[in-house]
């Protein structure tokens, strides 16, 4: 079965920003509050991308935009490695080949806790929803260790995105830059959408940061955050109909007048 891809504006130069003081928007306010907030919250995680190249001047012009996310006293601590080609497919063969040797995996170390060492709930329950239901889209069994195994390990192919990044950060700085970290992702995936593309964001790829270090020289003063899958959403793969549930801003706000 054939598709098209997913719209995409054109590309253009990366943009300059000589005068980042709040002046006129480009459009009147209501379109742009709903161009935002349509990039905002169309933005998903990607499962299957289609083999559409994304150009370097599309990922410079993303990245010249990310940029400017809000890091505290400005460190910037965002270091982005961005791969595609035989470099992407470099990486991604040697951390499966790591992956499907089960001692090697098995002796793999994390460089930092992303997730709680104890789950709790709501915590755990959310994280079971969205397994079982992206496995339920794929028609995998509960138990089926083997097809579980095939599909996590997608993630160090990037989905088949034709980019893949990969984001350090100096290990010379604390738990705040991770925070700046996360506004810069945000930023990233946001950018992408307001040009047609898609993104998923890998935490995934943390396990195998000394394959990552060896593979892209990366220095030990760094340490690898996350990686990311860059490119076009392929409508056809039902993995990518998953949306996932949001909690109501009531059950997460308190308003003290």
């Amino acid at each position: 079965m054939t598709c098209s891809p997913l719209p995409t504006a054109a590309p253009g130069p990366a943009i300059a920003h000589p005068d980042r003081s709040p002046g006129a928007a480009p459009i009147e306010a209501r379109p742009l509050r709903q161009a935002v907030d349509w990039a905002i919250v169309s933005r998903r995680s990607i499962r299957a991308f289609l083999p559409t190249p994304v150009g370097p001047d599309e990922v410079h012009a993303i990245l010249d935009v990310a940029r400017h996310a809000a890091s505290g006293m400005n460190t910037q601590p965002w270091r982005v490695h961005v791969l595609t080609g035989a470099a992407k497919e470099r990486l991604s063969a040697a951390i499966v080949a790591v992956d499907n040797d089960g001692d090697a995996a098995a002796a793999l170390t994390e460089p930092y806790h992303y997730y709680p060492i104890d789950w709790v709930s709501p915590y755990v329950d959310r994280r079971r929803k969205v397994g079982w239901d992206l496995y339920g889209l794929l028609g995998i069994a509960k138990g089926d260790k083997a097809r579980m195994h095939a599909q996590h390990g997608r993630n160090y192919r990037f989905f088949d995105a034709p980019v893949g990044l990969i984001f350090t950060v100096s290990r010379a700085l604390q738990a705040g830059s991770l925070l700046d970290y996360g506004m810069f992702l945000q930023s990233l995936m946001v950018a992408a959408r307001a040009r047609g593309l898609d993104t998923c964001p890998q935490v995934a790829f943390t396990r195998f940061h000394q394959v990552i270090h060896a593979e892209l020289r990366i220095p030990d003063t760094e340490m690898v955050v996350c990686g990311m899958g860059l490119g076009h959403a392929d409508p056809a793969c039902i993995e990518n109909t998953l949306v996932t549930e949001r909690e109501s801003v009531e059950s997460f706000t308190t308003f003290h007048p």
